[in-house]
């Protein structure tokens, strides 16, 4: 493997990468995009799959639904303020256990990481707003390719956002 290459199984255990390469769930190629600004310079925002919300501002994220058809995920966003504190946020996930991210956000939007990274002026700025999905979707994923990417792709220039760093649960 070269240095350009991506190893989209690697962390993934190893019983799980024969039926992933037998029929791969993307029915694309990647996408990817140059990263023209200095890290240094750039402000960067998070992506958490953990199913994150803030409590009494926001909707949690539709479990219930997922219950009764386990091949569906709810594929809406949320818009997570940087200066989100523990006791501010819900979340809502069938996959993943939620009692730590609910103790330490870090555990699965890491706010705090990214700021000492600005700290250490290794990153420009921290994005005010940071964004949450649950990150189990349903096979092809078309809602996320038509409504929701698109979406979370326009808050982010709309926010000046540079890079977008996905910290999947």
């Amino acid at each position: 493997m070269t240095i350009d290459e991506v190893d989209s199984y690697a962390f993934l255990p190893r019983a799980f990468r024969p039926l992933y390469e037998a029929e791969p769930w993307a029915d694309h190629e990647p996408v990817w995009a140059p990263f023209a600004v200095p890290l240094s310079e750039a402000r960067v925002a998070l992506l958490s799959s953990a199913g994150i919300h803030v409590l009494d501002e926001q909707e949690p994220f539709d479990v219930e639904r997922e219950r009764r058809e386990p091949s569906w995920g709810d594929p809406t966003s949320r818009v997570i303020p940087a200066d989100v504190t523990p006791e501010r946020i819900g979340v809502n996930h069938l996959h993943i256990n939620t009692t730590d991210i609910e103790a330490d956000i870090d555990v699965a939007l890491p706010v705090h990481r990214l700021t000492e990274l600005v700290g250490e002026g290794l990153v420009g700025e921290a994005s005010p707003v940071n964004f949450s999905v649950m990150g189990y979707q349903e096979h092809g994923a078309e809602v996320w390719r038509t409504r929701t990417g698109p979406d979370i792709a326009s808050r982010c220039h709309a926010a000046d956002i540079d890079a977008l760093i996905l910290a999947p649960a």
